[in-house]
């Protein structure tokens, strides 16, 4: 099991949650990959779209259902700074995860986050699990407390 994985399953257990995260078949890279795998709709994927404060160099993560995209003005206006695009060395750095594998739980330090109201019209959305093979199933409400998201309009 890669490290990745590990921090992901840790987190979910050190919740109380007894949820193991499941390895696909395929790839889960894009959300429409990831839905295909689960067998769901494309907006029960949790995507994590990671961005770059042109200000602070901090990464800020957007958890957004899988059929939206983040619009570059609102979530500016929420992170209260420019934002430009995350290269795969911040998003290592900040997350511990490779791009088309960043979970929204089980980072290597804290980061904000923000949270698609989209998401909680489902019972059960599906998450990465730290590799592009892996995702997780949970509950909205208990992914948005886990990784601390604030919910706002961003899409």
């Amino acid at each position: 099991m890669s490290k990745s994985l590990k921090r992901v399953a840790r987190t979910l257990t050190e919740a109380g949650l007894d949820i193991t995260p499941m390895e696909m078949s395929d790839q889960t890279r894009t959300a429409q990959q990831a839905a295909d795998a689960a067998g769901c709709h494309i907006d029960q994927i949790a995507k994590s779209i990671i961005f770059r404060g042109e200000e602070s160099g901090a990464a800020i993560l957007f958890i957004t259902a899988g059929g939206n995209q983040v619009d570059a003005a609102k979530a500016s206006a929420l992170a209260g700074e420019p934002l430009g695009k995350a290269d795969a060395a911040l998003i290592r750095t900040q997350t511990g995860f490779a791009i088309g594998g960043v979970a929204p739980i089980g980072h290597l330090n804290p980061i904000r986050a923000f949270w698609d109201p989209r998401l909680s019209d489902f019972d059960v959305v599906f998450a990465a699990a730290g590799t592009p093979r892996h995702i997780f199933p949970i509950a909205p409400e208990t992914l948005k407390a886990l990784s601390n998201a604030i919910e706002a309009e961003f899409v």
